[in-house]
């Protein structure tokens, strides 16, 4: 016995996801308890769990949460090992240009799978940004966007493997598709965040003796990561697979002690950032087995509305209020797939809306700890984030109507 129609059920459980975000209950437990609630209302009893099995079976949808799961293990293992800090400090010793050090350095702990990145690099960007003249606000916006630049083209990144799960889209063909944006996001954020700055000094002294040196180490802490990348791009293997090699061989480098990898294994935010990722893909099999997508499909197509403002519009606005790309997404997709084919054109736009959406939200974790670190709040921060995310879309439209 079905307790409600489609729409109904639809407005009901979409009103409690509404109130679980504004709760700011965790990613996890919001989209199981949405997908539950859909499946109580809008299947039949004896329907539910057929659909439970039948996610947790899925190859695409063990693809996803191994993916996550190794990510994550490898992210937790970076921060418990220190090698993350002697990838910044190699870096940093590295590079002798400020302007560089502040864009470079949050970008390449970027690449290292670590949540709250952007709090970890902060710290280290202060100096040369203090040498560079710039003000709080100014701090916080290179910190946090040139953190985010990388992860639209970045292959063993969660968001964009979820996003390749779900819609069924080749993930290098919507990376393909992503290059103007990050082009667009580095221009802008080089004009509106180093353009014109001026060092106190003339040089940075550093002691060239210790080149090799801090050289040797950075290229040792960041092998896992490159390793990783390398056998995903040209071998083709699974992000699973890859994340595992990763992980074996910052064992090697790091000989981590039994304490610090019983604290790496029982870290709770691996397990619920995984679960998530099965969240996801149940509330997507949830709407398509209820029927839901054909009735929202009927009503967005009878209203006339656009791809574009569809593809646009409801991802970037749910990933705002989200405060997460991948729930932007996980709550789109499924929406969208019954009026819409996705190609590679079609996700990527719906990736870039939910991801520039997330950026600049006020409820991005980043963003709100950078500027918490900086002590500034986020209004004047937005003088230098909402051109920067305009600019960036722009160049996704542009490549969505052109290529």
């Amino acid at each position: 016995m079905v307790l409600a129609d489609p729409l109904t059920a639809v407005t009901l459980s979409f009103v409690f996801l509404a109130v679980l975000v504004y709760k700011r209950i965790s990613l996890e437990i919001t989209l199981l308890s949405t997908s539950l609630l859909l499946a109580l209302l809008s299947l039949d009893f004896a329907e539910i769990p057929s659909v439970f099995t039948r996610t947790a079976m899925d190859s695409v949808t063990i693809s996803l949460v191994g993916a996550t799961l190794g990510i994550m293990l490898l992210s937790q293992l970076y921060k418990e090992t220190g090698k993350v800090e002697d990838v910044s400090r190699s870096l940093g010793e590295v590079v002798k240009n400020s302007k560089v050090i502040v864009s470079v350095l949050p970008a390449v702990i970027g690449l290292l799978p670590v949540a709250g990145g952007a709090l970890m690099s902060a710290p280290l960007i202060e100096t040369e940004a203090d040498n560079l003249r710039m003000d709080e606000e100014r701090k916080v916006y290179v910190n946090v966007w040139f953190r985010h630049i990388i992860f639209p083209v970045y292959p063993v990144s969660q968001v964009l493997i979820l996003l390749s799960a779900l819609t069924g889209v080749s993930l290098f063909s919507v990376i393909l598709r992503q290059i103007p944006v990050v082009l667009a996001m580095s221009v802008i954020g080089y004009f509106l965040g180093l353009w014109k700055v001026q060092t106190k000094t003339e040089t940075n002294k550093r002691l060239e003796s210790k080149l090799s040196e801090n050289l040797a180490i950075l290229i040792k802490s960041f092998l896992p990561i490159l390793i990783m990348i390398f056998v995903v791009i040209v071998f083709s293997w699974s992000v699973f697979v890859a994340s595992l090699i990763g992980l074996a061989l910052l064992m090697v480098i790091a000989r981590p002690s039994f304490d610090v990898l019983c604290k790496t294994f029982s870290n709770p935010s691996i397990y619920t950032i995984t679960l998530a990722a099965f969240g996801a893909m149940l509330l997507r099999n949830v709407t398509l087995t209820s029927g839901i997508s054909e009735v929202l499909g009927g009503i967005i197509s009878n209203g006339q509305i656009s791809e574009v403002v569809l593809l646009s519009g409801l991802p970037a606005i749910l990933a705002f209020l989200v405060g997460s790309p991948s729930g932007g997404i996980a709550i789109t997709v499924p929406i969208l797939e019954a009026v819409l084919n996705f190609t590679p054109k079609t996700a990527s736009l719906l990736y870039s809306a939910a991801y520039l959406g997330y950026v600049g939200a006020p409820t991005h974790l980043c963003l709100v700890l950078t500027a918490k670190y900086f002590k500034t709040s986020l209004n004047p921060i937005y003088k230098y984030m909402i051109p920067s995310l305009v600019i960036s879309f722009a160049a996704a439209l542009l490549t969505y109507f052109i290529v």
